[in-house]
């Protein structure tokens, strides 16, 4: 697939530009943003069982990371305080080490069946005070280390991205048998191993395996 050459001439590369292109945003958009977390913006956070984060590094480098649990797995200490437990993962350690570079981060709270969505900007730091982790734990097991977000930014964001994905919608629903399986995509797109389907079919079986044993 060739890539497309864009004309510099179309850039938008100030925001007097950038702005000139939309209607102004209305009041209550401007209104709903709040600085700690409201009896609503809580009440989201309980139900929600997935986030994604987003976080630089010192470079500027963006990232973003999913994370899930069952639903209240992110703890509202105060209206101005989250705490967000690290569970077992590939140890790349890309969200934690960007936090400790620079920790502005933003949060996007997903709960399955809401269109709308939940957003908090704040500054995190990385905890392993044993009390705060004590109330983490899932089976026994306690996170290594918990993200403390202090908030300085809520609001409810409006459901247009959800309603035209269609993400809830089952008639929607792709099927997982319709691409490779994550094995397979990682062997196709770094060192092209050829693989024979028993050997892939062992290396995938070995992964849900892995996934039952480190969940947490």
């Amino acid at each position: 697939m060739a890539a497309l050459e864009l004309n510099p001439d179309f850039a938008i590369t100030d925001e007097q530009s950038l702005r000139g292109l939309f209607e102004p945003t209305h009041a209550l958009a401007l209104q709903k943003c709040q600085d700690r977390l409201g009896e609503h913006a809580q009440e989201f956070i309980r139900r929600s069982p997935f986030l994604c984060i987003g976080t630089q590094n010192l470079e500027g480098k963006a990232d973003v990371s999913p994370r899930g649990d069952p639903p209240g797995f992110v703890r509202v200490l105060d209206a101005r305080t989250l705490a967000i437990p690290d569970r077992p993962g590939n140890n790349r350690l890309d969200t934690l080490s960007n936090i400790i570079a620079h920790p502005f981060v933003g949060l996007l709270f997903i709960v399955p069946g809401f269109d709308d969505t939940l957003r908090v900007n704040g500054r995190a730091t990385l905890s392993t005070d044993p009390e705060l982790l004590k109330l983490m734990s899932v089976a026994d097991r306690i996170p290594k280390l918990a993200i403390v977000v202090k908030v300085d930014e809520v609001f409810m964001h409006c459901a247009k991205a959800f309603r035209r994905s269609h993400l809830w919608d089952p008639a929607h629903h792709q099927s997982r048998s319709e691409m490779p399986s994550l094995i397979k995509i990682i062997l196709d797109e770094t060192s092209r191993t050829p693989t024979n389907g028993d050997d892939l079919r062992k290396m995938d079986e070995q992964l849900e395996q892995d996934y039952r044993r480190t969940l947490y």
